[in-house]
């Protein structure tokens, strides 16, 4: 009788604890329910934009420019008549011969090896024709600044952020303000812009936009 009594204290003791922790685990949760809402309306900040839009400007890896040296015949990518050559040879890197026929005959000089040989980042591979193609770096992308978050949605933002060129040394000599470039008429520029990584590496910083969507507990690119 003595221990049937003890056993009923014991649960009646037992029970009012039980249902405390249920109601804690149901506030516990609640709490984290409304943390987790108000985390997803949360507007993205310039501190959270900053490390997603470096490393995406990061990962795209420098302007690079290409060459081929040996005895170019005009077909496929290799085309003797565009003004890169002529640029390379402006500055020193290459020299030219004419060869006939439509053909260039192209010699790598020993300042032009001595400079692409301290750039990180230089190929030289042999091609099926016999002549070498380099492909150079000439200027990394350099993360500057977010300059404002525009939210789309509730998970959607476009971010318009700075950033400019830190050209090389090679860069340096492909800057379309510099006097070898300026020397070319303004098609041989254009191609020079489009085809051969001449820019304006020594320009004013480049404001450009992002879109970021918030996939989870992150923000990432949008992907289309």
């Amino acid at each position: 009788m003595f221990e049937a009594e003890v056993e009923m204290e014991r649960r009646s003791s037992i029970l009012p604890l039980l249902l405390m922790m249920c109601l804690l685990a149901v506030i516990v949760g609640t709490v984290m329910y409304v943390f987790m809402q108000m985390r997803e309306r949360t507007p993205l900040s310039a501190q959270q934009a900053t490390p997603i839009v470096a490393a995406t400007l990061q990962a795209a890896g420098p302007a690079t420019t290409h060459f081929h040296t040996g005895l170019l015949k005009p077909g496929g990518d290799v085309k003797p008549e565009d003004p890169n050559y002529r640029l390379l040879e402006k500055a020193g890197i290459v020299k030219l011969g004419k060869a006939g026929q439509g053909n260039l005959q192209v010699t790598i000089t020993p300042d032009g090896e001595k400079l692409l040989s301290a750039l990180p980042g230089v190929t030289k591979v042999k091609q099926d024709d016999g002549t070498y193609l380099y492909k150079a770096p000439v200027a990394d992308r350099l993360f500057l600044v977010v300059n404002h978050v525009d939210m789309i949605a509730a998970n959607t933002a476009n971010v318009q952020y700075s950033w400019k060129w830190v050209p090389n040394q090679l860069g340096d000599l492909f800057d379309a303000s510099g006097p070898q470039v300026k020397s070319f008429n303004t098609w041989e520029r254009q191609t020079l812009i489009n085809k051969y990584a001449v820019d304006f590496y020594h320009g004013d910083p480049t404001r450009s936009t992002m879109a970021l969507m918030r996939t989870g507990k992150d923000w990432k690119i949008a992907t289309r």
